[in-house]
């Protein structure tokens, strides 16, 4: 895509007749956004200024981001969970003119702040706005951090670099779009010929599922872990999609070879990628990991490297720079971005292991639990697990699991035994779970991804 197309442009290409975009309890017609606005006289107050999108439902996101892309000079993407205890840094960093809000509490009065502009319902447009800018920088914010969150710059040109055409397809997604994965999903629906359906704020798997079912959905992306609380729930019956994408978290051998049995007519595929990176690659032999041939050969245009065992990316859709003041520098020398996220060679394929900050120390020796997880989730009867440290007063830590079991299937000390005699016989033995235990459910953060911290 060149850098001077817009959101609106991607709808007005591919035309916008019939399609939508759409959670449990509102639809948006995309062929409706063209001459109405929610954004009432404030539009034209709007143009070429930096702007804070803050809202509560995806739906209001979607519209809003349609509307100001092309207008507004930057557009700051606050995710669901934004805490608005740090606006005021958020603000100075973006150096924000103007907060747009939808479904929350009006925003406080922030410094250097002029306009506080509401969200509302649709109206004919009457006021033209001034010129529109050049190009929008988008700006999102990282997850995983402390204190005030990381800011990221993109414009829609590296967002939708890895986004081809393709024939009709009817996307759905777990992920917010207010969040790179879910993002991407969002953008990819704009840029076809069909709609997208929204998880939204609806409680149960099963009702999306049934959505999904009932919208003739072809292609749905969410977590792992999403994707294993679908393979334990009744919804998963519901549909039957022509496509599988997980990204987010490493995706084991249990959950594709699962997946491929529930959805045979699917493809199945993992996908690479980061807010600061961007996409990177999608493997879809159903195998965990990718070619290490890809490090000289890569498919597209991301080229790849592994230093001191992180993962680093090359690509058309990394993200500008990081904001703020002192920022850090988002590459190294050679244009590449460090994902943090260690990989391993095995034989003739690299597998990801986890991240750099995630290690568990036991006695001075490093354990990934994303490692010792795949090795449980492989287990018969195991459906998903999480491990964690225990504190030990002799080796500073234990390592444990917390691990859900396929309905049906006895949670007793049988089971137990085989999962530790399964990691002794193929990890190290300190990476073996000296405890397990179980639960009947695995807690996510709002991104869709385990909880490994709190």
């Amino acid at each position: 895509m060149s850098d001077g197309a817009t959101l609106a442009g991607l709808i007005a290409r591919s035309g916008g007749a019939g399609r939508r975009i759409a959670t449990a309890d509102r639809t948006l017609q995309l062929d409706e956004l063209a001459a109405t606005t929610g954004l009432g006289d404030n539009l034209a107050r709007l143009a070429g200024g930096s702007i804070i999108l803050l809202t509560r439902g995806p739906l209001d996101a979607a519209a809003a981001l349609i509307e100001l892309d092309g207008l507004a000079r930057r557009i700051v993407l606050c995710p669901p969970d934004f805490d608005v205890r740090h606006l005021a840094p958020v603000a100075r960093d973006a150096e924000a003119t103007a907060i747009v809000h939808a479904g929350v509490a009006r925003p406080p009065e922030t410094p250097g702040v002029a306009l506080i502009a509401p969200y509302g319902s649709r109206e004919a447009k009457t006021v033209a706005p001034n010129a529109p800018a050049p190009r929008t920088e988008w700006v999102l914010m990282t997850s995983g951090t402390t204190g005030a969150p990381k800011m990221v710059v993109h414009t829609l040109a590296t967002l939708t670099s890895a986004i081809v055409p393709a024939p009709p397809q009817e996307w759905a997604t777990f992920y917010d779009i207010r969040r790179y994965g879910g993002l991407q999903i969002f953008l990819r629906a704009l840029a076809g010929s069909g709609s997208l359906t929204l998880r939204g704020d609806e409680g149960t798997i099963e009702d999306f599922l049934m959505r999904c079912g009932e919208a003739g959905v072809t292609h749905i992306s969410g977590t792992p872990s999403h994707w294993r609380r679908v393979l334990m729930s009744q919804g998963a019956q519901q549909f039957d999609p022509r496509y599988v994408r997980l990204s987010g978290e490493i995706a084991d051998g249990a959950v594709l070879t699962a997946l491929a049995a529930r959805y045979p007519r699917a493809g199945v595929a993992h996908a690479y990628a980061s807010t600061e990176a961007g996409v990177g690659f999608s493997v879809d032999d159903g195998l965990p990991g990718f070619p290490a041939s890809w490090l000289e050969a890569p498919p597209g245009s991301v080229a790849m490297r592994v230093v001191e065992d992180s993962l680093r990316l090359r690509s058309p859709g990394a993200a500008l720079r990081y904001l703020g003041e002192n920022p850090p520098e988002l590459r190294d020398e050679d244009g590449f971005v460090d994902t943090g996220d260690l990989v391993e060679r095995r034989a003739e394929r690299y597998h990801f292991v986890g991240r750099g900050n995630g290690i568990i120390n036991i006695g001075g020796a490093k354990v990934h639990p994303e490692e010792v997880e795949a090795v449980i989730n492989m287990q018969a009867g195991v459906r998903a697990s999480l491990v964690k440290a225990r504190r030990n007063p002799i080796t500073g830590a234990l390592v444990a699991a917390d691990v859900v079991v396929d309905a049906g299937v006895a949670a007793d000390d049988a089971l137990r035994a085989a999962i530790i005699a399964a990691c002794r016989q193929k990890l190290a033995p300190h990476k073996a779970p000296a405890l397990v235990r179980f639960v009947p459910a695995l807690a996510m953060t709002a991104g869709g991804k385990l909880a490994r911290h709190g």
